[in-house]
């Protein structure tokens, strides 16, 4: 069985790294069996083997693979079918280009409007680190970056405009059906879910009905996942 060191809170249960969702949702995708075991921001000795000290990092017997990008292509090529990538590498490339939109437009976007709540959902062991860490990378305290966010989440609904768009006129990213680049979206938006209340979408965004259908799916996976 595939093994996946995935991201935890105090909380065992609790999953909330955007990027070790997209892994899951891949795994899940391809109906492979995937044993997630916690981790902690502060527990980099447990993920030492894979020579860096991020997660996700997947353990396919003596292969070791970490970033879900790098998952997502393993998967894809010693599994093949069903395919994460439908349309060879043409896709692939299209999805990359979701990836990298996902990780310099999407995530940011979302980072101030739930920040501080995140604080509360990390492992207690991890709080300082977090702390320390996010505040240094922007300049601020976590308390004034999610300053007025009542106001701010229309900026954040804009940056999902083309989205919207696309969703209005075909029911996946992938067009008819689910695919990775689905995943890469779904997956980032569980991060919210998991660690916040606040509301970033509204209910009759296209999105968020398009977000309902990918929490669903592969036996609602995302639907059932703790949050706090």
């Amino acid at each position: 069985m595939l093994q996946m060191y995935d991201l935890a809170g105090e909380d065992p249960a609790l999953r909330f790294s955007p990027y070790c969702w997209r892994s899951r949702f891949a795994a899940a995708h391809k109906g492979l069996p995937l044993e997630t075991i916690p981790w902690r921001f502060t527990d980099k000795q447990a993920i030492a083997f894979s020579g860096q000290g991020r997660v996700p990092v997947l353990r396919d017997g003596a292969k070791v693979v970490h970033d879900s990008w790098a998952i997502a292509e393993y998967l894809e090529d010693t599994t093949p079918m069903p395919a994460l990538f439908a349309g060879g590498a043409t896709a692939r490339a299209h999805a990359r280009f979701v990836n990298t939109w996902a990780d310099t437009i999407l995530l940011p976007a979302i980072a101030p409007l739930i920040i501080r709540d995140l604080l509360d959902a990390v492992a207690p062991q991890d709080r300082a680190y977090f702390r320390e860490s996010r505040e240094q990378r922007f300049g601020r305290t976590l308390e004034e970056l999610q300053a007025d966010r009542d106001t701010r989440v229309a900026g954040f609904r804009q940056v999902l405009l083309p989205l919207r768009h696309l969703l209005r006129v075909q029911p996946w990213i992938g067009g008819a059906a689910p695919s990775y680049a689905d995943h890469i979206v779904l997956g980032t938006l569980m991060w919210p879910r998991c660690v916040s209340h606040f509301e970033l979408l509204q209910p009759d965004d296209p999105v968020a009905e398009w977000q309902a259908r990918g929490l669903d799916l592969y036996g609602g996976l995302g639907r059932s996942a703790k949050r706090v």
